[in-house]
């Protein structure tokens, strides 16, 4: 079990002690994207849904969840976060949307799983808006797309 931070010397669980490392900016990018019916597209586009603006609402979704990251995945560390930005685009190539979280914080360990939970919760919070219109709806391509600051430096997806 030599090797993974995350357990002890007998195999259990454990929250990894970043005390000792520096404190330095983190930033961390991920997308995602929800696809649907074109129709779908075109209802959200009249703002003829009905429970009204969903982009707007799973953005804001997407922000509260990424500062209550700790509380959902047990061995992240609670962290403040200093930027959170979360954008939803319509995609017709998809049909869809797109979904793109940016979160930044200075402390000793990184926002990737932040913005990870950004944009699901903000793919989540599309699909129970639109439930109703579009039961076809998929969740998909969750990812870090990019990362920088820490020990690993930066890093962007190819």
């Amino acid at each position: 079990m030599t090797g993974l931070t995350h357990l002890d010397g007998e195999g259990r669980a454990r929250m990894v002690d970043v005390g000792d490392k520096p404190v330095t900016t983190r930033q961390a990018e991920a997308r995602g994207e929800l696809r649907c019916l074109p129709e779908t597209l075109a209802a959200v586009r009249a703002g003829n849904t009905p429970k009204g603006s969903v982009i707007a609402t799973a953005e804001l979704a997407g922000v509260m969840a990424a500062k209550r990251t700790a509380d959902l995945i047990p061995l992240c560390h609670p962290l403040a976060l200093t930027k959170v930005v979360v954008e939803i685009a319509i995609d017709d190539a998809l049909p869809g949307f797109t979904l793109r979280a940016e979160v930044r914080t200075s402390g000793q360990t990184g926002v990737e799983m932040e913005a990870l939970t950004a944009v699901s919760v903000g793919a989540l919070t599309l699909f129970d808006m639109l439930k109703a219109v579009d039961r076809t709806m998929t969740i998909g391509a969750i990812r870090v797309t990019a990362k920088s600051g820490g020990r690993s430096g930066d890093w962007t997806a190819t």
